[in-house]
């Protein structure tokens, strides 16, 4: 069953619509929520399993909320000096947290659009 469109996706080809903790989310082509406002934290543990993280502990959940509240303020995803600062960590660690790193991993966890993909 495929969820009502939002007007803004008909007819775009690139977005996939899911079922993930229970709710009908879109995505893009690369797995990135098209609406950052669809996550919860039942969402990140689903899309976390599904990349392959083994261990969930409060530092993944640190750089999680430090996400999330620098998009949510910015209007844009952190770089990776404002992410060092943010949550007090080298880039390489940074980078080990999740699979697929910063971007591929943490970014798409987190909820946060594909800056390459998303487009209205």
């Amino acid at each position: 069953m495929e969820a009502e469109e939002p007007r803004w996706l008909l007819g775009h080809l690139n977005r996939r619509v899911r079922w993930i903790a229970g709710a009908q989310i879109v995505f893009d082509g690369q797995g990135f929520l098209r609406n950052p406002g669809d996550w919860s934290e039942e969402v990140a543990r689903s899309l976390a399993a599904e990349s392959g993280l083994k261990e969930w502990g409060e530092t993944h959940w640190q750089l999680i909320r430090f996400m999330r509240a620098y998009y949510f303020q910015h209007g844009c995803v952190p770089m990776n000096r404002d992410l060092k600062t943010g949550v007090q960590m080298t880039l390489m660690d940074l980078e080990a947290l999740f699979p697929g790193g910063i971007r591929g991993g943490a970014r798409r966890v987190a909820g946060l659009p594909n800056a390459k993909t998303y487009a209205r």
